[in-house]
């Protein structure tokens, strides 16, 4: 059996102007990098808002594994089915982190004859915009330590400083370390912190830019630190937006790729949904949504996370409106959900899928909360025995929606036209109510209790006597009508990882609250997430190499 580089190493791609063209952009409304990669001009971006809107479709998931479960793979394969059936389709994606990629999952480029390509370039360096990213992250922290160094004019606190550095790379070493060590010339000695680029500010920030304008805007109303008198100092204030915009021009430009089969794809931003808000960026959907009839994006982790976050953070600010849900599951996520064991999922268990489903049925009904229509599809693995998806398929329409086996991974396109089709009659049929979970108006302690209580099926919410400090503190400044962004673990509905299934009446524990004025929440820690993440005992860059004729291998 190949492997998914292998696959991707294997595939005949288009020349990227032949991609742009099938969608009807010019040559000159690209800036190609390469053969394969192209942005799109902000000229043809400014050009299609005259367009019509197509319709929105999320692709989400039920907690998977800790292998994952194939969201992206369906993404990709449901796009590519769209276009087999001959509808105008557009795929937006999130561009995967370094991090994941040398740490425990590999690429993040969807799977089998699924992906997006080139699959090589996506999962390294791609067009460059993490770093740019991480370079106007930490240009900040410099002219922040280096205002403090030559006389602290605007009277910083460095007991207060709350920008931290970051690096796209899963580094624990950098969670807490010391800096200005060495004597007076080299700063002032403080403790100082690294995240991981993908949870970092900025990144959340290009994500959800209308335009280059609203960007600068945002990039200004950073909070970096806070002077003697406890007011905020910014990014403004250490007049260090211009230089940071500078950084970040090319960045904010949405990248296209292709699909295995030629499909086109908008690879944009990567916030991680379990420590971030978990969507491509807002210019990436929106421009895509002018270009075609039905624009397929997904959200990361399970429904929890990435859909929440989805509808109440993206959708509210940009003012998207979905008009249907894919739910994405497996018969071994459900299983695993059910006390499975992640090396014996492949065994036929109907006792452990039927108490496993339990988790499917919330993420369900989370969905209906938002007035949006579902299509459960099951991607499909070949441990999978008629009995178990018959069950499955039962339990969903049971409940009032559309259900699809996906076999994109192995099949491609042609693999997903029966879901395509059940995304179609569902998108014709079944009108979308969406409305956010909460009102802006509502106390922050009143959002977290909604999502915690509503979403994840909390009996309340506690909080460390830090966290209700700094939430308390957070509304006497102003920022209580922000929407909350919370981080919790992507394998439990709750924040404890072990707890499984469809857990009810536990308690979630907030540790931590900050704001990220710029992005526009208001980030609520829990449980033991950690914004920079640590390399497992056998990471993934063991396998990767580059073979004599410099090609990788071992990526995925």
């Amino acid at each position: 059996m190949k492997t998914d580089i292998e696959i991707a190493q294997a595939a005949e791609l288009l020349p990227i102007r032949s991609v742009a063209k099938h969608i009807g952009i010019a040559p000159d409304e690209l800036e190609v990098y390469g053969k394969y990669k192209a942005k799109l001009s902000e000229e043809y971006i400014d050009k299609i808002k005259r367009n019509p809107q197509g319709k929105l479709i999320l692709v989400t998931a039920i907690n998977p594994t800790p292998a994952g479960e194939g969201k992206t793979t369906t993404t990709v394969g449901l796009g590519q089915a769209f276009d087999k059936l001959g509808k105008k389709a557009v795929i937006t994606l999130r561009e995967p982190s370094l991090g994941p990629c040398f740490g425990i999952k590999g690429g993040a480029a969807g799977g089998g004859y699924a992906q997006v390509v080139p699959m090589e370039d996506l999962n390294l360096h791609f067009t460059g915009d993490f770093h740019a990213i991480t370079s106007a992250n930490n240009l900040l922290a410099a002219l922040l330590d280096n205002h403090i160094q030559q006389g602290n004019l605007l009277r910083i606190d460095p007991r207060q400083i709350v920008w931290k550095r970051c690096l796209d790379m899963n580094d624990r070493a950098l969670r807490n370390i010391v800096i200005g060590m060495g004597g007076k010339a080299n700063g002032m000695v403080r403790e100082d912190h690294f995240v991981i680029t993908v949870a970092s500010e900025i990144m959340a920030i290009l994500c959800l830019a209308s335009d280059f304008r609203d960007l600068k805007e945002r990039l200004s109303r950073i909070i970096v630190a806070y002077d003697y008198s406890g007011n905020p100092v910014t990014a403004k204030d250490l007049q260090a937006v211009g230089a940071m915009a500078a950084l970040l021009k090319d960045a904010m430009k949405p990248n296209l790729i292709q699909t295995l089969e030629h499909t086109p794809a908008l690879v944009h931003g990567g916030p991680f949904a379990n420590i971030a808000h978990g969507c491509n960026s807002v210019m990436a959907t929106k421009a895509a949504l002018h270009m075609a009839d039905y624009v397929i994006t997904e959200a990361g982790f399970g429904a929890d996370l990435g859909a929440e976050k989805f509808f109440d953070i993206k959708c509210r600010m940009a003012d998207l409106k979905p008009d249907a849900v894919v739910l994405v599951a497996t018969i071994r996520a459900l299983k695993y959900n059910g006390g499975v064991a992640k090396e014996d999922l492949s065994r036929k268990d109907m006792g452990a899928l039927q108490a496993g489903i339990v988790n499917l049925e919330k993420h369900i009904d989370n969905i209906h909360l938002y007035g949006v229509p579902i299509v459960v599809t099951l991607n499909a693995f070949s441990s999978d025995t008629p009995e178990e998806i018959a069950y499955v398929q039962r339990f969903c329409e049971d409940r009032d929606c559309e259900f699809a086996i996906s076999e994109v991974w192995e099949k491609g396109g042609e693999g997903g036209i029966c879901l395509a089709q059940k995304v179609l009659d569902t998108l014709e049929s079944k009108e979308s109510l969406f409305e956010p979970l909460y009102e802006d108006s509502l106390s922050l302690t009143e959002k977290i209790h909604a999502v915690a209580c509503q979403i994840y099926g909390a009996g309340g919410v506690t909080y460390t006597a830090a966290a209700k400090r700094q939430l308390e503190k957070l509304e006497r400044d102003g920022f209580g009508k922000f929407p909350v962004c919370i981080a919790k673990t992507q394998y439990s509905l709750s924040d404890d990882p072990k707890l499984l299934g469809r857990p009810v009446g536990f308690e979630m524990h907030v540790k931590e609250a900050y704001v990220s004025a710029g992005a526009g929440f208001v980030v609520v820690l829990t449980g033991d997430v950690m914004t920079m993440p640590g390399l497992p005992k056998t990471p993934a860059a063991y396998k990767i190499d580059v073979d004599d004729d410099g090609k990788i291998i071992g990526l995925f």
